[in-house]
This record gives C-alpha cells, sequence and structure tokens, in this order.
C-alpha cells in the first residue's frame, strides 16, 4: 500500500485514481531518504518508474504545504529528456501525477510547431518538458523564462551527453538561477556525468536501486548463434515462437529498418517503423500504433527508440548487436518494466559470437546460448496455445449452441474441429525453415567431434562412408578454425552456400587453428573451384581456396606460426627437416638455441663423454672464447672478430687522441661561401 503521510495528498490521490497500489523501489527510495530541498544523483535501471519518481521529488518544492499549485504564470520547474519521445511521454505522466494540483504543463520538442509552443509558454505553465536544443533555442530568443524556476530534472542524462547535448545542457544550467535544485536520473554514472553533476549541484544526495553485480532480474537474455544469410529467418522464428504481445527489433541503420519492415509486413505480422528519417507526425502515428495494438512489432534504430515507453512490451530482438554495454542495457530495458517479465534476444552471426561474449561480459550480463526456434518448435507451441486458449472455456451464449448444433448435424465434430484449426492458424505467420543441425545429422559426436592433429574430422560411420565415395574428391581450404570458434554445424551450411552445392556434395571437414580443410565429390568439385574463383566465398573476412590434394590424401594444415600439434615452432621443424637437430630435445643439443638465443650449458659428470663442442668443454679445461665487442657504428676497434662478419668502419680516433672527426681545433675555418 501506498503510505499516504509520505505523498502530497493531490498526488496520493492521482496515484490511487490510476490504479497504483505499490511504489517500485526508486519511487519508495525517493520518499524515504531524499531530503526535501536537496539536490539529487540518482541511479535506477531503465523502465523502474523514475518518470513518477522525480514526479515525487519535485512535489515539496513546487507544492510546500499547500494542496494545489499557484496561478500558471513562469515555469517553476524544468524536465529535460534526450528525445522527442521520452520528452512528450514524461509531459504525459507529469501531467496525470499533477492533475489534481492543477498544474498546467508544456512540452517544447523538437520537430513540433514552435509557435504553438509560444503560445502556450505565453499563457502560462508550471512544468515545461523538452529536448535539449528546444530549449535552448525558446531561451535564446526569450520566448522561455528560467528566473522563476525552482528545479530542474535532468532524465536519461547519460544519453544526453551521449548525443552530443553537453553545450546545450550547460547553456540551460547556466541560465537557470543558482538556488534551484537539480534533479539528476541516469541509469549509469560515468565520469561525464560525475563532472557535470560536480559543477552544477551543490552537495548532491547519491541514491541508488541498482546493484552493480546484478542483472536486470526481470529481464531473460538469449544468445542465439544463426548462419548470416539466416538472421532475418530467424527474426521471424523467434516473433513467431514467443508471440509477446509487442515487441521491438533493433537494428543499427535505417535501411535495415526499412528492409526488415518490409519483410516482415509481406510475412503477415502487424509491423511498424521508427527511424530518424521519419517526420515527427510519422513517428508519433507509429508509438500510438502501438500502444493501441494496431501494430504488434516495432523494428527500430537506437536513437529513435531512446527512452520510449511501451505498455506490455514482452520482448526485445537485437536484430544487429549492440555497439557496447550503454546500448545493450538500454535496448533491453524497453521491457521487463515496472514488474513486468521480458525476454532479449541477441541475433548472433558465427562471425560475430566472439564479440558477442564480450558484450555480454561487459556489460556483466548472463545469457542463456541457445539455437533459434525450428519450424517444428513453433508448431508445437501454437498446438500448445491453440489447447490452451481461453475462448475454449469461457461459457457459450445459446445463440452460438444453436448454431453450433446445426454445424454438428451438418458436418460433423471433427470436420468441424479440423475448420476451426485452419482458422486459427491462418492468421498466423508460416515459420521459416532454418538449417537443420547438419553436423549431428551426419554421425557427428557433439559440438567438437573427433580431434586429430589440432584439427577436428567428422566422427562416425557416415563421415567415413562420405570419404570412401569420395576417392576422385578435392579438399579446399576455408580461412576460419578454433580460433574463429569454427563448427560444422554452421561451416556445412556456408560450403554448399559458397559453392551451389548441397551437403550430399561435401565430405570430410577437419578444423585446426586458424583454418579448415573440406572435401568436395570429384564431379563437383571443378564447378566448385569455379565459382569461388569468381564470387568468393559470400561472406566477409572470409576466404576459400583449393588445394593441390586429392581423394584419399591426408590433409595437413599450413604452417601458421606453429605446426601440428606438438607446440614446434616452424624454424624447429625447418632444422630438423635439414638434418640440423635431431627429434624436439631439450636444452644442451647442439644447435638447439635459436637465433638470438644463448645456448645453456648442460653439466657433465667427469667420467661422462662431452660432445666435440666447446660449449660442452669445462670451463677450467675450455672456457667459451668471445670475440671482442662491438662497437658502436662510427668507432675504430668495431673490427671483425671471431663470430662476427666484417663491416666497412669509419675511423672515429686520429693520432690516438681522443677528438671526433671534423671537430680539430688547429687550423682556420673554412668559409662556406664560394671563392671568387
Amino acid at each position: 500500500m501506498i503510505d499516504t503521510n509520505a505523498v502530497a495528498p493531490a498526488l496520493a490521490a492521482a496515484l490511487t485514481k490510476r490504479g497504483y497500489t505499490s511504489l517500485t523501489p526508486v519511487q519508495e527510495t525517493i520518499l524515504t531518504e531524499a531530503p526535501a530541498e536537496a539536490d539529487l544523483l540518482v541511479s535506477a535501471q531503465t523502465g523502474s518508474g523514475k518518470t513518477v519518481a522525480f514526479g515525487l521529488a519535485l512535489a515539496p518544492t513546487l507544492l510546500g504545504d499547500e494542496d494545489r499549485m499557484p496561478e500558471a504564470g513562469l515555469p517553476m520547474a524544468l524536465a529535460i529528456a534526450p528525445t522527442r519521445e521520452l520528452a512528450l511521454q514524461v509531459k504525459a505522466e507529469l501531467t496525470w501525477l499533477y492533475e489534481e494540483a492543477g498544474a498546467q504543463t508544456a512540452s517544447c520538442v523538437g520537430g513540433m510547431d514552435p509557435r504553438a509552443e509560444r503560445r502556450a509558454l505565453e499563457r502560462g505553465a508550471h512544468i515545461v518538458v523538452g529536448t535539449p536544443g528546444r530549449l535552448r533555442d525558446h531561451i535564446e530568443r526569450g520566448a522561455l523564462d528560467l528566473s522563476a524556476i525552482r528545479a530542474i530534472v535532468l532524465d536519461e542524462a547519460d544519453e544526453m551527453l551521449d548525443l552530443g547535448f553537453r553545450e546545450d545542457l550547460e547553456f540551460i544550467l547556466d541560465a537557470a538561477p543558482e538556488d534551484r535544485r537539480t534533479l539528476m536520473f541516469s541509469a549509469t554514472v560515468p565520469k561525464p556525468i560525475a563532472d557535470l553533476a560536480q559543477r552544477y549541484q551543490k552537495n548532491a544526495v547519491r541514491l541508488t536501486t541498482i546493484n552493480a553485480r546484478e542483472q536486470h532480474v526481470d529481464i531473460d537474455y538469449v544468445a542465439m548463434p544463426v548462419v548470416p544469410n539466416e538472421r532475418e529467418n530467424a527474426i521471424i522464428n523467434v516473433l513467431r515462437f514467443h508471440e509477446a504481445q509487442k515487441a521491438i527489433v533493433f537494428c543499427a541503420t535505417r535501411e535495415a529498418v526499412n528492409r526488415l519492415t518490409s519483410r516482415l509486413g509481406n510475412r503477415g505480422f502487424s509491423v511498424a517503423a521508427l527511424s530518424g528519417e521519419l517526420s515527427q507526425a510519422e513517428r508519433s502515428h507509429a508509438l500510438q500504433a502501438m500502444r493501441d495494438g494496431r501494430a504488434r512489432v516495432c523494428v527500430a534504430t537506437d536513437v529513435a527508440a531512446r527512452g520510449i515507453d511501451l505498455p506490455n512490451l514482452d520482448l526485445v530482438i537485437h536484430a544487429d548487436l549492440p555497439t557496447g554495454k550503454a546500448a545493450l542495457l538500454h535496448r533491453s530495458g524497453r521491457t521487463g518494466r515496472a514488474g513486468r517479465k521480458g525476454t532479449s534476444v541477441l541475433i548472433v552471426p558465427f562471425s560475430r559470437r566472439r564479440s558477442a561474449e564480450r558484450l555480454l561480459q561487459l556489460a556483466g550480463v548472463k545469457a542463456e546460448w541457445r539455437e533459434a526456434p525450428s519450424a517444428n518448435a513453433i508448431r508445437a507451441q501454437d498446438k500448445a496455445r491453440l489447447l490452451a486458449d481461453p475462448v475454449l472455456a469461457e461459457a457459450a451464449e445459446e445463440e452460438d449452441l444453436e448454431i453450433a448444433r446445426d454445424l454438428m448435424a451438418a458436418h460433423g465434430a471433427e470436420r468441424i474441429a479440423a475448420a476451426f484449426v485452419r482458422l486459427y492458424q491462418s492468421r498466423l505467420p508460416a515459420p521459416e525453415e532454418l538449417t537443420e543441425d547438419s553436423y549431428e545429422s551426419r554421425g557427428g559426436r557433439g559440438e567438437r567431434g573427433d580431434r586429430g592433429d589440432r584439427g577436428e574430422d567428422m566422427g562416425g560411420a557416415r563421415a567415413q562412408e562420405l570419404r570412401n565415395k569420395f576417392e576422385d574428391g578435392i579438399w579446399f581450404r576455408l580461412s576460419l578454425g578454433h580460433k574463429h570458434r569454427a563448427d560444422p554445424r554452421w561451416l556445412l551450411p556456408m560450403i554448399c552456400r559458397a559453392g551451389h552445392v548441397t551437403k550430399k556434395e561435401v565430405g570430410a571437414i577437419k578444423i585446426g587453428g586458424t583454418e579448415t580443410l573440406f572435401e568436395i565429390a570429384g564431379s563437383h568439385a571443378e564447378k566448385y573451384a569455379e565459382v569461388i574463383r569468381r564470387d568468393g566465398s559470400g561472406e566477409r573476412g572470409v576466404s576459400i581456396e583449393v588445394t593441390d590434394l586429392r581423394g584419399g590424401q591426408t590433409p595437413a594444415f599450413r604452417e601458421t606460426g606453429r605446426e601440428g600439434g606438438d607446440g614446434r615452432s616452424r624454424y624447429d621443424n625447418a632444422r630438423e627437416r635439414n638434418g640440423e637437430r635431431g627429434g624436439r630435445g631439450g636444452f644442451g643439443g647442439p644447435g638447439r638455441a635459436g637465433p638470438g638465443k644463448p645456448v645453456r650449458r648442460r653439466r657433465f659428470e667427469d667420467d661422462e663423454p662431452r660432445p666435440n663442442h666447446p660449449a660442452f668443454a669445462p670451463m677450467a679445461e675450455a672456457p667459451l672464447e668471445r670475440g671482442p665487442k662491438r662497437g658502436k657504428r662510427g668507432f675504430e676497434g668495431d673490427v671483425a672478430g671471431e663470430g662476427f662478419a666484417p663491416r666497412k668502419t669509419k675511423p672515429a680516433f686520429k693520432d690516438g687522441g681522443f677528438k671526433k672527426p671534423g671537430k680539430a681545433a688547429a687550423g682556420p675555418k673554412k668559409s662556406k661561401k664560394r671563392e671568387g
């Protein structure tokens, strides 16, 4: 229950009218721990009820001991938000929260008619909400007077700095009275936010409801590795599998938003788009379509979707990986709001898996890695939803029962049920067929398979059968290996797609440290090589080339700094092939040391025979002779010594003296002028 003694009566009435029975943690923290007239620096998760929280924090400053606001004149409070959508959303929240107190609110945001905003300011407003650029413009033109401001709120302060609004924020804060309150609300408090707070706040009280060691408990993170060209199909299947009441899909560019919006619309989804190229009217229309249910999927860029609050948003899909920790948290924070559970799904192309793992680790998020939903899994989910549909449990009206009896008499129960199933499924987009787990289906032994010499071969009877059939096969080399998290399950579709073959024409696959070797049936190998030479692999940063190996030969990985699996370097292997050393051995063998490495002397017993080499002679009997030290270039004495190659030198000392060449004291200094 809400403590009415801690909340102003007018605001308590508004909360009750709105259906609030309890407050969120950040709202409770504001009421119990925030001093009435102090500056605040508050950290809270996105979607935790921050707007109502700072509305409650403003009440002591705006209302005092009164129940209603005075007559509207110059603004008393200013709230600044990073985007138009968030500013309008904040204005709507503060409007109903202060409705019982008689407060007048106004907005000043980019994309709206500035003349209408100036007229609203002239009529008078208690609270003004706006974006930094438009607020600064009204201040410079004299339309917005901040002389009566008692409090300024910076909502999503970290996002405003990320978007480059620092100069505008400093201008607005400098234009406000110095005795005002400054309230900063931010999901994170990086150094720029701390510096801004130190400059514009006085003895600010630091409040937080975020546990730095725990991720958002209301959001389940899921990462799904996919074949790159099936990314959109995987997004469709994720939307179908979850059937969320509302979902948002984040893309990196406007072009990606337009493409995915068109694809989802063609597949039967009710979809709306949000990107920077849309006008304010179009963006408002898209958001309203999501709020009233005319659209269930929103495809958006990061900037367009910053700070928006869509009710009942249960699913967030990252079609393109976020650019950093803050982007991941802000995107995912659109769901799991106000106590609701949500799911955040990252679509990860196989070549970006390591980047995704680093991103999740940096954000302190633990994600479950699982495959994208298959068509069969979606059909099973549809069946479960149909059997549990609430309409089947509702009491039927007599008129409906009468029609049902007529249908039963005309067609029978089974045909009527089948027609009902078809009608139910007709409104659902069909799932997409994704690439099956080809590695498992071809006899592999799990994710890693049989390991060879730093390589990985497809194990099992099926792989052996394919190798036996490909006596005329040709081996190809692919520039991906264990280092790139290569796995036959996604390598096989890429290999097939690159050379226009099916999996029946692909033989064994051996995965090494930095490359993969695979075999193509001889009947298709020539065509495969031609396609590869003409079109490449079809994947960015991935190359495929043909080798000179034929069926029945055992392939070997190229030398890439290390050879085989014994840890020997190319230098050591070359010496062994040239007969300069025997085996790997340990320290003390002749020629063991590589270039630039000193020979370590081995200790021999008195009666033990020693190799005929000065390095193994006892120091008392045959000390290791050294040649003269090399002098610095340009000095005499840098002569050839034992073990050193001679080189030309320039005498640096003359007649036993110590003067450098060209620095003799005797003799007149020659003039550089040309003699006439």
